[in-house]
């Protein structure tokens, strides 16, 4: 997994730009738990789209964290 993270292009970058990659890894995870948790208060298939939706963002989130790490 890290060799493949170093493949990428956003690798590259400098400290300060890994700093921000990695708060917005972290401001999507937030985001996504707190949809999930306004999920839990919905029905039908509201919940399914918030439910999709916070995991796409969780997923982004775990990337750009992955990606500030390198």
């Amino acid at each position: 997994m890290y060799t493949m993270l170093q493949l990428f292009a956003a690798a590259k970058l400098d400290a300060m730009d890994k700093m921000w990659v990695s708060f917005i890894g972290i401001g999507l995870m937030v985001l996504a738990a707190l949809i999930i948790t306004f999920a839990r208060k919905t029905k039908g298939w509201i919940r399914l789209v918030l439910t999709i939706v916070a995991i796409v963002l969780l997923i982004y989130g775990i990337v750009c964290g992955m990606l500030a790490i390198v």
